[in-house]
C-alpha cells in the first residue's frame, strides 16, 4: 500500500511539473527565413522526420531551393520531401494538389492561372506552426491542412460545393534540378494506390516508394500520362501504368464543406515498406490528433534546451532556430530499418537508424558539434550511417542525399564529424576501429585534388584549377581532426603524418600580401591577385575570398600566428577584416552575405572567426563582434537569416553562442568562450542538467568579467565537452 502510495505521489508530482512546463512550440515561427536567401523549409515534420510536407511554388530559382519563398504565392502542388536552408534545389517528391474542375495538367507560369494545376494562396488563411501547415488555394476555394508523422503526410482538404472535386497525385513534378525519370501506379482498391517515382538530379539516382490512402472512396479515377508540359488521359480502368511521367486524379462530387483526407505513407525501399510504414504510425484518421502528437514531440525536442529572458522577440528567434536544427539529417529508413544504400541497393536492417541530407561542409562546424550535446542517443546511429556509406561508395559521404553522393562542396567534412563524435566517446571503442579506417580510407582515394594535397605539400592551381586553396584549407584542418584520434588510439606514426599534413596551409601562405592565396606547381603566385574580388566563379576561394579562407585555420593558430610574425599582427589583420569594404565583383557567388567589412556571416568559412579573439587573448573583442551578430544578423522576420540556412548550421551558430561558447577547433570538444545572450539557460545532456547563468548581462553587459564553474573560479578560455556532459552550473559574470 505504502508503494502504492508512493507511486501515485510521484505520478502526481510529475505531472504537475509537465502541467507547469512552458509550451516552447509557441515560438517558433517556420516562416522565419522563408523570406530573401534563407531557403527553409516550410510545412508539417517532426523532428528528424523522413517526410517533410509543404508547398512547392511554381519558381524554381535559387531562392526557391526548399520550393517556398515568402515572395511568392503560387502553390503547384504539397510535396513529400524538401530541403531546408540548402544552395541547390531538389526533392519535392510524390506531390499532391486538390481541384475543382478541368485543370491542364502541367507545371503551369505565373502568367496564365490554367496553365497547370497551380493555384494562388489567401496569405490571410496561412498558418504555418510546428507539425502544421494551412493554407487556402484561392482558385480551388479549396482549404488545405497539412501534418505529419516520420514516414507518413497527412492531408485534410475541405472543399466547396462540386461535381468536379478531385485529388490529384503527380509524379511529375520536383524541384531545382529533379527530373523524374520512372514513374508507376498501381490501384490498389477504390480508396488506394501505391506506386513508385524514381528521378534524377542533384541526388542523381533517387527512388521514393509510397503508398496513399484516401478517407473515401473516390467515385472514378483516371490515370494521366504526358510530359511536364502537356498530358493526356491513357486509362480510367486499367489498375496499374508505368510510364517517365505520369499523374493520378481521383474524382469526387463533394459536399459544400467536406473534408476528404489522404494520408501517404514513404519508403526509400519499396511499396510493401510504406505500407509497413503507414501501419505502423498513422492507423487512423484523426487529423488533430496527428497534430498534437507532431506538437508534442517538436515540444520534447525544444525542451532540450530552456532559456530564460523577457525578450519574446529572442525567444522566438532561437526556438526557431532549435526547430530549424532538428530538420536533418533526416530519417531514411522503413520502420523495420531497412534503407536504400549508397551503392544504390536495398539493404537489411543493421540494428540502427539510418539518416540522410548530410549538409557537412556546412554542419561539421556547428550544428554536428551541437548535436553531441543535445543529441547524444542520436549521433552514434548518424556516425554508424556515415561508416555504412564508405563501405557503399568507398569513402565518407561529402554532400549525401537520398542515398546519392553529390560531391558538393569542398574538403571531406564528414571526417571532423566522425573524429568529434570519437573523441567525446559517443561510439562504443569497439567501433572506433572500423571508423578509423573508414576516415583514413577517404583520404587516400584519388579525386578532387587529394593526390595533390598528399604528394605536393599543397594544392597547386594546374592541378586543381578550381577552389585549390579551398580544398587545401578544409583538408588541412580534417587531417587535424583526424591526428587527434589517431593520437587517442595510440597510432603515432599515423598522428605524426596527419598532424603535419594539417600544417600544408603555410605552404600557401604569402607573407609579403599576408593572405593564404593559391600558386602553382612551379611555387609561382597566381597574379593578378585581388583579396576581395577573386570569389566563387573566380577560382581558387569556394563561396568566399582571401580575407575569409586567411582565418580558416581553426585548428593552428599557433601556427598562424607564426606566418604572421607576431600575435598583435595577427589581431591587427583581424581587426581588418571587420572594416575593410570593397567590391566582391559580379561572379561573387549569393551565398557571401551577412557582411560586416569582408567577414561574411551567411557563410559558413567565416563562422569561428570572431572567437579567434578568445583565442589570441582579446575576449573583449570577440564579445562587441559575437553580440553584433547575435543581435543584427539574426532576428524574428521572415528575412531574419541573413544567409541559407543550411541545414541547421546558421542556426547551430546562434544557439551556441547564445550559450556563451562555441567550438571552434573541427573536433574535440573544447567549447570557447564568446558572450551569452540570456540571463539563463538549461541544457539536458547525458549527466542531467547543464546549468548556465549570465549574472548581469545585457547587450550593454556583454563582457565576461569572470567565470565559475560549478562555484569555484574557472580560469580557462574554454570549456570541455566533458563538463558539459556530465552536468553542473556555469556561470558568468558579466561587465560593460
Amino acid at each position: 500500500m505504502k508503494q502504492k502510495l508512493f507511486l501515485t505521489t510521484a505520478w502526481l508530482v510529475m505531472t504537475a511539473g509537465m502541467a507547469l512546463a512552458e509550451e516552447l512550440t509557441q515560438y517558433v515561427d517556420p516562416l522565419i527565413g522563408s523570406a530573401e536567401h534563407g531557403h527553409v523549409f516550410v510545412g508539417a515534420n517532426v523532428p528528424y522526420g523522413f517526410v517533410q510536407l509543404g508547398p512547392s511554388n511554381i519558381k524554381q530559382d535559387w531562392d526557391w531551393c526548399s520550393g517556398y519563398n515568402r515572395s511568392d504565392s503560387t502553390i503547384i502542388g504539397f510535396a513529400h520531401t524538401h530541403l531546408s536552408g540548402t544552395g541547390c534545389g531538389d526533392l519535392h517528391d510524390i506531390m499532391v494538389m486538390p481541384v475543382t474542375g478541368q485543370v491542364t495538367y502541367a507545371r503551369g507560369n505565373h502568367d496564365d492561372q490554367q496553365s497547370g494545376l497551380w493555384s494562388y494562396q489567401d496569405r490571410t488563411k496561412e498558418r504555418a506552426q510546428v507539425g502544421y501547415y494551412a493554407t487556402r488555394l484561392k482558385r480551388y476555394g479549396i482549404d488545405a491542412e497539412l501534418t505529419a508523422t516520420s514516414r507518413v503526410g497527412l492531408h485534410r482538404y475541405t472543399f466547396p460545393e462540386s461535381k468536379e472535386a478531385a485529388i490529384v497525385i503527380d509524379l511529375v513534378h520536383g524541384g531545382g534540378w529533379d527530373r523524374c525519370r520512372e514513374s508507376a501506379l498501381r490501384i490498389v482498391d477504390d480508396h488506394t494506390i501505391e506506386g513508385y517515382r524514381y528521378s534524377g538530379g542533384w541526388a542523381d539516382d533517387e527512388r521514393i516508394f509510397f503508398r496513399a490512402e484516401f478517407s473515401r472512396p473516390f467515385e472514378s479515377y483516371a490515370i494521366i500520362e504526358g510530359t511536364d508540359k502537356e498530358a493526356r488521359t491513357v486509362a480510367s480502368v486499367s489498375t496499374t501504368a508505368s510510364a517517365k511521367y505520369l499523374y493520378f486524379r481521383a474524382n469526387f462530387k463533394t459536399r459544400a464543406n467536406e473534408q476528404i483526407l489522404v494520408k501517404v505513407a514513404l519508403s526509400p525501399t519499396s511499396t510493401d515498406g510504406a505500407l509497413r510504414n503507414m501501419q505502423a504510425e498513422l492507423l487512423g484518421w484523426d487529423f488533430e490528433q496527428t497534430v498534437k502528437q507532431a506538437k508534442a514531440k517538436w515540444q520534447e525536442e525544444l525542451q532540450k534546451i530552456t532559456i530564460k529572458t523577457d525578450d519574446t522577440a529572442r525567444k522566438r528567434t532561437f526556438y526557431t532556430a532549435m526547430f530549424h536544427l532538428m530538420v536533418a539529417p533526416s530519417e531514411f529508413c522503413d520502420v523495420n530499418g531497412d534503407y536504400y544504400g549508397a551503392d544504390h541497393r536495398n539493404h537489411a536492417s543493421k540494428g540502427h537508424t539510418t539518416y540522410t541530407t548530410y549538409s557537412l561542409w556546412d554542419t561539421y562546424r556547428a550544428a554536428h558539434p551541437l548535436m553531441t550535446i543535445i543529441q547524444p542517443e542520436r549521433v552514434p546511429d548518424m556516425i554508424r550511417t556515415m561508416l555504412d556509406i564508405c563501405d557503399e561508395q568507398g569513402k565518407l559521404p561529402v554532400w549525401h542525399l537520398m542515398g546519392c553522393e553529390t560531391n558538393c562542396m569542398v574538403g571531406y567534412p564528414a571526417i571532423p564529424v566522425v573524429a568529434d563524435a570519437l573523441l567525446k566517446v559517443l561510439l562504443p571503442e569497439s567501433e572506433w576501429e572500423r571508423a578509423y579506417e573508414a576516415m583514413v580510407r577517404s583520404t587516400e582515394v584519388d579525386e578532387r585534388g587529394l593526390s595533390s594535397h598528399r604528394h605536393c605539400g599543397y594544392i597547386p592551381t594546374d592541378s586543381l584549377r578550381h577552389e585549390n586553396v579551398a580544398y587545401e584549407l578544409e583538408y588541412d584542418l580534417a587531417d587535424w581532426a583526424l591526428a587527434q584520434v589517431a593520437r587517442r588510439m595510440g597510432k603515432d606514426d599515423d598522428y605524426k603524418r596527419f598532424l603535419s599534413r594539417s600544417r600544408q596551409y603555410k605552404n600557401l601562405f604569402d607573407p609579403t600580401t599576408r593572405f593564404i592565396r593559391p600558386k602553382d606547381a612551379k611555387g609561382n603566385w597566381r597574379t593578378p591577385f585581388d583579396p576581395i574580388r577573386q570569389v566563387a566563379g573566380g577560382d581558387d576561394y569556394c563561396e568566399g575570398n582571401a580575407w575569409q579562407y586567411t582565418f580558416l585555420v581553426p585548428h593552428d593558430i599557433e601556427g598562424l600566428i607564426d606566418c604572421f610574425g607576431s600575435k598583435q599582427a595577427l589581431i591587427s589583420k583581424l581587426d581588418s577584416l571587420f572594416t575593410v569594404t570593397g567590391d566582391l565583383g559580379e561572379n561573387a557567388a549569393p551565398d557571401i552575405s551577412g557582411l560586416i567589412g569582408q567577414y561574411a556571416h551567411g557563410n559558413e568559412p567565416s563562422h569561428h572567426i570572431a572567437y579567434l579573439y578568445t583565442l589570441l587573448g582579446e575576449p573583449r573583442k570577440a564579445a562587441d563582434r559575437i553580440r553584433q551578430i547575435q543581435t543584427t544578423l539574426y532576428t524574428d522576420r521572415m528575412d531574419g537569416i541573413c544567409g541559407n540556412e543550411d541545414v541547421g548550421q546558421m542556426s547551430a551558430w546562434y544557439i551556441l553562442s547564445a550559450l556563451g561558447f562555441y567550438q571552434v577547433e573541427p573536433a574535440g570538444g573544447r567549447y570557447v568562450f564568446g558572450t551569452p545572450l540570456f540571463p539563463e539557460a538549461e541544457v539536458k545532456v547525458k549527466g542531467g542538467t547543464f546549468r548556465i547563468v549570465a549574472h548581469n548581462v545585457s547587450d550593454k553587459k556583454h563582457h565576461i568579467r569572470k567565470i565559475c564553474l560549478n562555484g569555484k573560479p574557472y580560469n580557462k578560455w574554454y570549456i570541455d565537452h566533458k563538463d558539459i556532459e556530465n552536468g553542473g552550473l556555469l556561470e558568468f559574470y558579466m561587465t560593460n
